[in-house]
């Protein structure tokens, strides 16, 4: 398996990451130990996540690291669509296009790791 930096995945999702903590600097600042902190914890976690499993030894291991990533991209997504609805961010479909691709990569990823050395 490639370096986790080599990636597309891991380095869109870097982008991504980049990304929330341009768009939430400008919320009301009584959101910076809540909703900001959260999106910004979800948003590092998926590069992350990325990052640990691919060390991991087992691809069982590196396909749940992968998931993981996957679950905090919907809570990302999540809190997102509730930032919008709040009215603290003008448009989010461009960051919902990036977490879109992101999706697609990781589920491509997971097949290919499942269906390697079987």
């Amino acid at each position: 398996m490639k370096d986790h930096k080599d990636l597309d995945v891991w380095k869109y999702s870097m982008l991504l990451a980049e990304q929330i903590y341009g768009l939430t600097k400008d919320f009301p600042l009584d959101e910076k130990f809540g909703l900001v902190a959260q999106m910004k914890r979800s948003a590092v976690s998926v590069p992350s996540n990325i990052a640990e499993g691919a060390v991991r030894k087992g691809k069982k291991e590196f396909i749940q690291f992968l998931y993981i990533a996957m679950g905090s991209l919907s809570e990302l997504e999540t809190q997102l669509y509730l930032s919008y609805r709040l009215q603290f961010m003008d448009s989010i479909d461009e960051v919902m296009t990036l977490i879109e691709k992101i999706k697609q990569l990781l589920f491509g990823l997971i097949r290919y790791i499942s269906k390697r050395d079987s």
